[in-house]
């Protein structure tokens, strides 16, 4: 084979290659962006639509259902106190799962895929069920209040359940399972040589996690806080079952607005809120990277 001929094999068989893969994830691909972008096109028509109560869905192309929603002071603290919520259980998740991430990645004991389905083991449980436990540990006759009550150290139940804090512990019960395993995966590709030699050079466990640990497992970092926040944002059961119905969060909004068969402003809630994910975790992906590239 000539030299001349040779870049042209090698376009051919580049080119080939490309074509396998393509027939390969092509079917995949075509079916997911159909089922996703499908009903997401239609969503987005029905929140350019007018409701009217006799009539239910009039057909328009107007943008006055998010004027209302960004206009209504009620509509807006309800996003805020989404926001709020999914961030602060991010980073709950983070703070408690990186240690426990680390632990399982670097243990040697034979227990080891014991523990590991110990963490997983939540995950076989509906968020329904999880959150009814937690009702009984929090209620007023909870675990909690009776056991502080008979210890004598309140006079008479804490209000603990149908309240901001309730929510969060909720939804971090719910996510943190994803957050530790996402963590141990990436973590158990670092070689501990690295940390080591670290160690060797006199650093302390706060420098070497700062400066080799984390830089490291970045991808794994990022890939759990986008699923927690997402996860947060979009909680249903648990702001329902824990929250009440004083406690308002997008997601129980979205769901209310469509029983109420209120579909325009339902699409509009939840474009708001998927537009409004995207956006967050996409910035805060783009910031983190940048400052573990300097």
């Amino acid at each position: 084979m000539t030299a001349a001929a040779l870049p042209a094999r090698q376009d051919d068989d580049a080119r080939a290659s490309f074509l396998s893969a393509g027939t390969l994830v092509g079917p995949a691909t075509v079916f997911v962006a159909a089922g996703l972008l499908v009903p997401l096109a239609i969503l987005f028509r029905y929140s350019l639509n007018r409701f009217e109560p006799r009539r239910m869905m009039v057909d328009a192309f107007t943008f006055e259902n998010y004027v209302k929603f960004f206009s209504d002071p009620y509509y807006t603290g309800i996003f805020w106190t989404t926001l709020r919520v999914a961030a602060l259980c991010t980073v709950a998740c983070v703070v408690l799962g990186l240690p426990l991430a680390y632990a399982l990645a670097r243990t040697q004991t034979r227990f080891k895929n014991i523990l590991i389905v110990l963490v997983v083991l939540p995950l076989f449980v509906g968020n329904a069920v999880r959150a009814a436990g937690w009702m009984t540990l929090l209620g007023s006759k909870g675990f909690l209040n009776v056991t502080l009550e008979k210890l004598g150290l309140i006079d008479e139940p804490l209000q603990m359940m149908f309240t901001e804090g309730a929510v969060i512990a909720g939804i971090i019960a719910v996510n943190l399972p994803y957050m530790v395993l996402t963590l141990q995966s990436v973590i158990e590709g670092i070689q501990r040589q690295l940390e080591e030699a670290a160690f060797s050079l006199g650093a302390n466990p706060y420098e070497m996690t700062k400066r080799v640990l984390l830089p490291l497992a970045l991808p794994g970092l990022l890939a759990g806080t986008i699923l927690t926040f997402i996860l947060g944002m979009n909680a249903y059961a648990t702001p329902v079952l824990l929250g009440g119905p004083k406690f308002k969060m997008m997601g129980p909004l979205v769901f209310g607005q469509f029983q109420l068969n209120n579909w325009p402003f339902g699409a509009t809630t939840a474009f708001v809120l998927m537009a409004a994910t995207l956006a967050l975790t996409a910035t805060a992906n783009i910031l983190v990277q940048r400052r573990y590239r300097r």
